[in-house]
């Protein structure tokens, strides 16, 4: 039995806690805000994000930093990512030597263009900081829906310890030194699926959809090698793997703004819609910049930029990404 506290107490956090719950591990809910902790301790429920799911009485929900920090075996964050950093400085003076923090957001910091673990790192640089990523909606992974994950750490042993804490019945854990690859993978899909919602509520079909998802695998896996990332990553759960769920989902947040958008909405009429962080849009900025800063060419991504913050039609986007020069699929091969 290990002590794990969750940093954040959104859907995600709560999918987590009842997981790690239900393996028998002694678990703590922290959430900065006050009305969100008092209906979790009333109602053992939020009815809004996860309808039906209960937590457990032995799980605490908890306001006092300090407490639900100290003496815990990890700490998960699962805030959203904008709010990563500011989380690390709030529990920087709660933080032991050697402390495991997994990070289970997924993102990009569009000041400093950094990854989330190097984040935590910079903030708390006593702990270990591992991540958690994969095809794993929190709607599904709160109802026992099999589900598999990989958890990136900087050594085995690490990952090992966390992937005894999380593996399920439901729940299979992998695990990997691609701590960097494993990031990106789970933040670049987030635009990709953008561009997926947007094709679908534009309503066009397979083909086009299939074809946005096999060149979206081709652009995230060219700027992620460029920045330290391997293949393998790419092409496992935390890429293609969290992609394809997340450009074909009813619960994917960043899949269905870009459907509002193809739709006709505004990016603005969307976010009011959705009513939650869409990280697709945070990440879409920071991912055109990285693009530029390793001279790597992301058509797709430049393309959702301009549909996000230039005011360019889906329609003439689409056009541009078609008729744009012809190229060879892979420069790779050759005749």
């Amino acid at each position: 039995m290990k002590r794990i506290c969750f940093l954040g107490a959104g859907s995600w956090g709560i999918a987590l806690a009842v997981l790690c719950e239900a393996n028998g591990h002694r678990v703590t809910v922290w959430s900065k805000t006050k009305e969100k902790v008092e209906m979790l301790r009333e109602k053992r429920e939020d009815a809004n994000r996860l309808p039906g799911i209960k937590l457990p009485e032995s799980i605490v929900i908890e306001d006092d930093l300090e407490k639900a920090c100290s003496e815990k075996d990890i700490l998960v964050f699962s805030v959203a990512s904008p709010y990563i950093r500011s989380t690390a400085r709030l529990v920087k003076p709660f933080i032991q030597e050697g402390q495991i923090i997994v990070n289970a957001a997924k993102g990009i910091e569009d000041t400093t263009l950094m990854t989330l673990c190097p984040i935590i790192e910079q903030e708390l640089p006593q702990a270990d900081v591992a991540v958690l990523s994969g095809p794993s909606h929190a709607e599904e992974v709160s109802r026992g829906a099999p589900t598999t994950v990989v958890v990136g750490a900087k050594s085995e042993k690490t990952a090992v310890f966390i992937q005894d804490v999380f593996m399920g019945k439901n729940f299979r854990v992998y695990v990997s030194p691609d701590i960097i690859g494993i990031e990106l993978g789970g933040a670049l899909k987030n635009v990709i699926a953008l561009a997926a919602g947007i094709l679908d509520g534009m309503g066009l079909g397979d083909n086009t959809k299939a074809a946005l998802m096999t060149r979206g695998i081709a652009e995230i896996s060219r700027l992620g090698m460029e920045m330290g990332g391997k293949m393998e990553s790419f092409f496992g759960l935390s890429g293609i793997g969290d992609l394809i769920v997340t450009c074909t989902s009813k619960h994917s947040r960043n899949h269905n703004c870009g459907y509002l958008l193809g739709k006709g909405k505004t990016l603005e009429e969307a976010k009011r819609e959705i009513r939650q962080v869409i990280e697709g849009v945070n990440c879409a900025r920071a991912a055109m910049a990285l693009a530029n800063r390793h001279h790597v060419n992301m058509p797709i991504v430049e393309q959702i930029n301009a549909v996000l913050f230039d005011g360019k039609s889906v329609e003439q986007a689409l056009s541009d990404l078609i008729l744009r020069e012809r190229v060879i699929e892979y420069q790779s091969l050759s005749w």
